[in-house]
Formats: C-alpha cells, sequence, structure tokens
C-alpha cells in the first residue's frame, strides 16, 4: 500500500501523524506541499480519494482563504482546488492518501479512519 502525506514540518499535527503512520510500519511518500506544491492533476487524484466533502481540505487560518472569497458556498470543487492549486498555503495540513482513501486528518485520530493499523499512541 502507498501512503502519500502532504506534510508541513512546522506543523505538530502534520508530525505527530508522520510518526503514527510510521509506528505502524509504514514509510510515507512525503510530500512538503509548500516547498514542492502537487499539481492541480495530483489534486484531482486526491480529490477523487476523499472521503470527506473537497471544502474541507481549505485551511483558513493565516491563508488568503477570506480575501479569495472561498468562504463562497457555491463553490464548485474544481474552483476549490484551482484555489489550492495556485495558494499551496490553502491545503488543510496534513492530508494522508492511501490507495483507497484520502483525508485531512486534523485532528490526529482520523487517520484511523483511512489507516486503521496506526496507533493513536506516537513515538
Amino acid at each position: 500500500m502507498t501512503v502519500t502525506l502532504y506534510h508541513n514540518r512546522a506543523c505538530g499535527t502534520s508530525r505527530n501523524v508522520l510518526a503514527m503512520i510510521r509506528a505502524a510500519g509504514i514509510e510515507p511518500v512525503v510530500v512538503e506541499y509548500l516547498r514542492t506544491p502537487p499539481t492541480r492533476a495530483e489534486l484531482d487524484i486526491l480529490a477523487a480519494r476523499l472521503v470527506v466533502p473537497v471544502r474541507d481540505l481549505l485551511r483558513q487560518r493565516g491563508t488568503p482563504y477570506a480575501e479569495l472569497g472561498l468562504d463562497d458556498p457555491t463553490l464548485t470543487d474544481a474552483e476549490i482546488l484551482d484555489a489550492i492549486a495556485a495558494h499551496p498555503v490553502l491545503l488543510n495540513r496534513p492530508v494522508v492518501m492511501t490507495d483507497q482513501a484520502a483525508r485531512p486528518c486534523r485532528p490526529v485520530d482520523t487517520l484511523l479512519e483511512i489507516l486503521p493499523q496506526a496507533s493513536i499512541a506516537t513515538p
């Protein structure tokens, strides 16, 4: 199984999720999305595997969320993904993607929904 973590090493939650994945015996593909932003095509793959609405990928705090009008409930999934592609800081970290599912993992225990072999106790 391939596990991809969209990661921000400055984020404690993201570091904890990474530790949980590794404690489960999995070495994930780590994408530091602020250094290497996902392409629009990669975001489409991520969105297709989401077990939550695409809107849940949006981070509001410390981002241009309000300035870009992303609180508009009529925005389509494609428009949301376009905004994330243009402004990677909008990605609500950490996001974990497996071969079957993807979701933002905030709080960390939501990781268990898509990676049940992970453990809440972090090393």
